[in-house]
């Protein structure tokens, strides 16, 4: 991305030359997160976890600590089969978009499953390895106080020497995370080596959520073990 503006040098007091020169600003190795509303998904979305969310309570405890009900993957239940196909094509545009190509490939899944976060619960800062490419949220239920998701900087180095920014409240080159306050129906996508958490969950009622990691195969490959190919 390329920004043209003009950079403004002040030397000394206010009463000295002010220089204004031309430059030009290019923005290199970009950290992108997706966002859409798709409303539409998340009546049966919230239905078939909430099958799943039983089975998983009837299964363990809720943790003390980490009061949060974790289900098994549920991209091979037909009934989420709309939802699934379309992150499958809007993970595959991502990546192409991004300039990989895709030429040949096919997404899958490696992981789909429920989350339901009750008070006090929270999510680690972590990254999604074992080749996995994309990462993803669609939030169903949505209660006033939800936890916020948060993605941090993966850039190690500059988080290291980053100065103070001058307002937490603006995205700027300076921030070293960013937040997003769930809503029903709320699909977001990042690279899955983007850093992410999400904060102390406020609410009595849980949060309840669908957390998806997904990863690319040439076609002429066997799919990867559990896994379902999307597209």
């Amino acid at each position: 991305m390329n920004i043209n503006n003009e950079l403004v040098i002040q030397v000394g007091s206010n009463e000295d030359k002010v220089f204004q020169d031309p430059w030009q600003q290019t923005d290199y190795f970009p950290s992108s997160v997706y966002v859409v509303k798709k409303p539409e998904f998340v009546a049966i979305a919230e239905a078939v976890s909430d099958e799943y969310i039983l089975k998983a309570k009837k299964k363990d405890e809720i943790d003390e600590i980490y009061p949060v009900v974790m289900t098994e993957n549920m991209f091979a239940d037909p009934r989420m089969k709309g939802l699934a196909e379309y992150i499958g094509a809007t993970a595959w545009n991502i990546l192409e978009s991004q300039g990989y190509d895709m030429e040949g490939v096919s997404v899958y899944f490696t992981e789909m499953w429920c989350q339901e976060h009750h008070k006090h619960s929270l999510m680690e800062q972590h990254i999604h390895g074992f080749g996995s490419q994309l990462v993803g949220f669609y939030f169903l239920d949505c209660p006033p106080d939800s936890s916020r998701l948060v993605f941090h900087d993966p850039r190690s180095g500059k988080v290291q020497v980053g100065m103070r920014e001058s307002n937490l409240n603006q995205v700027t080159f300076a921030s070293n995370a960013v937040n997003y306050a769930p809503e029903p129906g709320m699909l977001i996508f990042a690279n899955s080596w983007l850093p992410h958490s999400f904060g102390r969950h406020a609410s009595k009622k849980p949060l309840k959520f669908i957390h998806f990691n997904i990863l690319i195969s040439e076609k002429s490959v066997h799919a990867p073990k559990q896994s379902a190919e999307i597209i």
